[in-house]
């Protein structure tokens, strides 16, 4: 059943999938997404990739280091993130008010607000699988303890705490390096300060390690991902097969095209608990081989679907059809593919 569809995927600043461009998935080149509030580049990775841009590379090589290639790690999310202060006014009162107070200066970002996880438009209670509890439950004790959220709202989510959600994180812009598919980063920091920085907070030197000390309320209290400071991020797991549709958690398995109901994309979000901002929005979404032209674009039934289905626009159609270098402007930024004109023609 999974050979008769094709996956997309796009990402941008915001929901408005107007305003996403078309990801080059397996691609060394990282797209470039600029707002007010964050410079981003991005990678994404899928082992046995069947979709668009056509042409794209089925794998990529990043999938044979470790320890990618012990874990069969399926996919991955790698950006790095430059955090920016707000133009307006980056300071608070301590208690709130004007009233003379000493005004407190924000460094950045908190780790207890900033999330990182799935979330959708609409109810998907009536959708969801005889199992999915025993299934939530394998994935937030086994795999990430630190996730909350509500699957049968009317706005579901899954969210988790940045510091504890990301596989790999890095302080510093950690390397490109196109034999390991694009954007490279190790556990630590590129340079002393940055090494200083993890020191004096207790954050463990390897990833692991570090997933379970961010989940201490103190922890994440101590740290904040701070203005102007660029920080590499990488989010994987063999657990979504992407190639085949299916989710594989330790004793549990979902062939997702049973429960899909054509429009409904996945949507990776980083976002601000306290405020709700977004700052990066990564959307898997699928089609039927029939819904897509042979350039690649969506044919009006599935733009329409898109749209209703994840976030509102005309389905991306004019800013992703194509995968080539365009830029989308809007009020919360400017979104641009990374890649050069050579690497482009590659998949034209």
């Amino acid at each position: 059943m999974a050979d008769k569809y094709v996956l997309r995927v796009t990402a941008g600043p915001e929901y408005d999938i107007d305003k996403h461009v078309q990801v080059h998935v397996n691609k060394p080149d990282p797209i470039k997404i600029t707002s007010e509030h964050m410079d981003i580049e991005l990678n994404v990775r899928v082992q046995g990739y069947k979709g668009l841009p056509p042409n794209s590379p089925s794998t990529s090589p990043y999938f044979d280091q470790e320890p990618h290639a012990y874990n069969q790690d399926q996919y991955s999310i790698a950006f790095r993130f430059t955090p920016k202060k707000p133009t307006s006014n980056g300071t608070t009162t301590t208690n709130g008010s004007s009233s003379g107070e000493e005004e407190v200066e924000i460094e950045g970002i908190p780790a207890t607000d900033l999330q990182f996880g799935n979330d959708f438009d609409h109810p998907i209670r009536d959708r969801l699988p005889p199992g999915i509890n025993a299934g939530l439950n394998i994935l937030k004790w086994w795999i990430d303890p630190g996730l909350e959220g509500d699957v049968y709202a009317d706005k579901p989510y899954l969210y988790g705490p940045a510091l504890s959600s990301f596989n790999i994180l890095h302080i510093g812009p950690g390397s490109h390096d196109p034999e390991k598919g694009g954007l490279w980063f190790e556990e630590g920091a590129a340079d002393s300060e940055g090494q200083e920085y993890r020191k004096t907070r207790g954050a463990p030197d390897d990833g692991k390690g570090r997933m379970k000390w961010a989940l201490k309320k103190e922890s994440k209290e101590a740290w904040v991902w701070e203005w102007g400071r660029t920080y590499g991020v990488d989010f994987f797991n063999p657990y979504v097969d992407f190639g085949e549709l299916s989710i594989r958690l330790p004793g549990f398995h979902l062939p997702v095209v049973r429960y899909w109901d054509g429009k409904t994309g996945l949507r990776y979000v980083l976002r601000n608990r306290s405020t709700g901002q977004v700052y990066l929005v990564v959307l898997f979404t699928l089609h039927l081989k029939e819904d897509v032209n042979e350039d690649g674009s969506l044919k009006p039934a599935a733009l329409k679907a898109v749209a209703e289905g994840s976030g509102g626009g005309d389905g991306g159609n004019s800013a992703a059809k194509s995968g080539k270098d365009e830029a989308v402007n809007g009020d919360n930024g400017e979104v641009t593919n990374g890649g050069n004109n050579d690497a482009d023609d590659d998949i034209d």
